[in-house]
């Protein structure tokens, strides 16, 4: 089991994307290929799970486009994603958020969280 930690440590880039979990609003940028040209786009959204451990980290970004549910799984590691940027963090108490999908309206937003933030003298 050590081999296999430690191929999957070497094949991993270490990559500084901000830390954000369940309940987070994110913007993730990532390259699409048409043909022989390349362009970068963006898929803004709520995080509703993150999955998995060390190279085959994954998370699920879910976002509603003309009334329409729309969820899209990224590996962390992906070579394709552009940028990660936390627009947003959520104030929730669960892991997985898959009581989204059945939420309509009001019920399908997610509070943010307030900062307070104390200097020290």
């Amino acid at each position: 089991m050590e081999a296999v930690n430690y191929v999957q440590e070497q094949l991993a880039k270490k990559l500084d994307y901000p830390k954000f979990r369940a309940g987070d609003n994110v913007a993730v940028s990532y390259r699409i290929i048409e043909g022989s040209k390349e362009r970068i786009q963006i898929f803004r959204g709520n995080v509703i799970q993150i999955k998995g451990e060390g190279a085959t980290k994954t998370f699920t970004v879910r976002k509603i486009s003309s009334g329409v549910g729309v969820e899209r799984i990224f590996p962390l590691f992906s070579p394709n994603i552009a940028g990660i940027e936390v627009l947003k963090r959520g104030k929730v108490r669960r892991a997985r958020l898959f009581y989204l999908r059945g939420a309509i309206g009001h019920k399908a937003r997610i509070k943010e969280k307030k900062y307070i933030r104390t200097e020290k003298k």
